[in-house]
């Protein structure tokens, strides 16, 4: 069975790489000598078709390695590119401090809940730098449910600096839609907790 990816990572001097597949999460080493024919110099973020293989160790590699057209890649990437969603993911983070902001001013919210917020994202952003170079030396990762989790209980402005920034967990579909669904319920539950509606309930 073929995969399809994106090249992550490449160290020149030493002839390997990992690839990050496209519908899949764990990054697959790569190395030079897997290429067919005679290709080009590999480059970060150049599109490949492989196979997988276990290697001694029982860790996954890749073999048969191949390069995609570029016009096939662009067209599979075209909606997923975490460089075109960029810029518009980050307006996020402004967009909610000016609803923290209102919150602020009209109900009284308490201090320790920016300083909450900041703390959790801080610990996200470096869960996911964690994760990375987990992911790039082959060792064990963070799991998902953890990193959904930081970002569901406050961190996820954190791991949205982390996505863009490192390039993380910026371009599987599942992970990002479960990812956008903590952060709704996040801001829900913020906006319900802290407007006075909350209170008169349980007055």
């Amino acid at each position: 069975m073929r995969f399809e990816g994106n090249l992550k990572s490449w160290n020149d001097e030493r002839g390997f790489g990992f690839i990050e597949p496209r519908h899949g999460d764990q990054e697959i080493f790569v190395h030079i000598k897997s290429f067919d024919g005679r290709p080009r110099r590999p480059e970060i973020g150049l599109p490949l078709s492989f196979e997988v293989e276990l290697n001694s160790e029982g860790k996954k590699r890749a073999k048969r390695v191949q390069i995609l057209q570029a016009s096939r890649a662009a067209k599979r990437n075209r909606d997923k590119s975490p460089a075109q969603w960029g810029t518009a993911t980050y307006f996020s983070i402004p967009l909610f401090l000016i609803v923290f902001t209102v919150a602020a001013i009209a109900w009284g919210v308490p201090r320790w809940a920016a300083a909450a917020y900041l703390a959790i994202s801080v610990t996200c952003f470096i869960a996911y730098a964690i994760d990375k170079s987990a992911a790039v030396a082959g060792r064990r990762r963070i799991p998902e449910s953890t990193l959904l989790f930081l970002g569901l209980i406050g961190g996820w402005p954190g791991a949205i600096v982390a996505q863009q920034l490192l390039r993380h967990k910026s371009i599987k579909a599942e992970f990002r839609s479960a990812f956008w669904g903590s952060v709704l319920i996040n801001v829900i539950l913020f906006i319900g907790l802290t407007s006075p509606l909350v209170s008169k309930l349980y007055a």
